[in-house]
């Protein structure tokens, strides 16, 4: 479909030599990519399209990319797979309390009570932001008889009512459900969005799962919340910093799973990231309409 005219490249290895980009009408990147500035763009000048097989493009688009025109294709689609796919099984571990029962069974050497345990019966679970990732949880979590609601600002309650969603504020979100999962893509004006007070509201023996950012909660107050509520359990796939400083109580608390930043493409998973680009450079190549574009309107929103 394309001529690779060079093997390879690094950041470090085009920042050494811009001349490198001088031929390229279309790169195809990933985590690591450069940042494509002013300086970048003036040393490819045929560039006409960027096609990232990776996630959120915020770490490499600018000002310039966007007024230049170039056009720009991230394989976000494809990572919300296996990002659901953790979600949907820390959800489900949860409504049995998992971690809460297997940390007593190794601390007591025996078997504690079985009390507090929700169940997959009817039990609540909430949703913070319905993008491509708490979208296709809610498609996955479909087949089990519970409850889902959701909070995302930018739903409408007809695009809602089609998910099979209830849309509920952030507040009644938290007190309500018996597993949060968060799904915010870590903005400006998202950063700290959740509080301590959200979670000190919820309900006994309830789970927050986070798989977005770390920066989105407010992690201090988290901590305290979390010693003040052994009840509570937190699964956290991200931090911030990540990972958590040496000294953090996030390592000792007992109602806390860390997990290194893995819900996302790992292995295997990162072909189906690739298989996305392909497509969409075959489908540029052949002047078939684009399946998975970001515009700069969009890349705001995104994960």
């Amino acid at each position: 479909m394309v001529d690779v005219y060079a093997p390879p490249q690094t950041a470090e290895s085009v920042a050494e030599d811009p001349g490198l980009l001088a031929g390229a009408e279309v790169i195809l990147s990933g985590w690591g990519a450069p940042v494509m500035d002013a300086a970048f763009l003036k040393a490819a000048p045929g560039l006409e399209a960027v096609f990232y097989g990776a996630g959120s493009v915020r770490h490499f688009v600018t000002d310039e990319l966007w007024e230049r025109n170039v056009r720009v294709v991230s394989a976000y689609a494809a990572n919300a797979a296996p990002v659901a796919e953790y979600a949907l099984a820390a959800v489900l571990f949860s409504l049995k309390r998992v971690w809460h029962l297997a940390a007593a069974v190794r601390r007591e050497r025996g078997f504690p009570p079985r009390v507090g345990i929700p169940g997959a019966y009817g039990s609540t679970v909430g949703i913070v932001s319905l993008g491509a990732t708490g979208r296709l949880l809610r498609k996955r979590l479909e087949p089990f008889d519970l409850r889902v609601v959701a909070h995302d600002p930018y739903v409408t309650e007809e695009e809602a009512a089609g998910l099979g969603v209830e849309l509920v504020p952030l507040e009644e979100l938290f007190a309500t459900s018996d597993v949060v999962s968060l799904h915010t893509p870590w903005l400006q004006e998202t950063e700290g969005m959740v509080e301590g007070a959200h979670l000190a509201s919820m309900k006994p023996d309830a789970t927050f799962i986070n798989t977005s950012r770390g920066a989105v909660v407010r992690e201090a107050e988290m901590v305290s919340v979390l010693a003040e509520r052994p009840d509570l359990q937190a699964v956290l796939d991200v931090t911030h910093p990540e990972p958590p400083e040496p000294g953090s109580p996030l390592y000792d608390l007992p109602n806390v799973v860390l997990t290194p930043h893995i819900a996302g493409s790992q292995g295997a998973e990162r072909r189906r990231m690739g298989r996305l680009v392909v497509d969409e450079l075959r489908r540029y190549v052949g002047g078939d309409p684009l399946q998975h574009e970001v515009t700069r309107e969009r890349e705001a929103l995104m994960a």
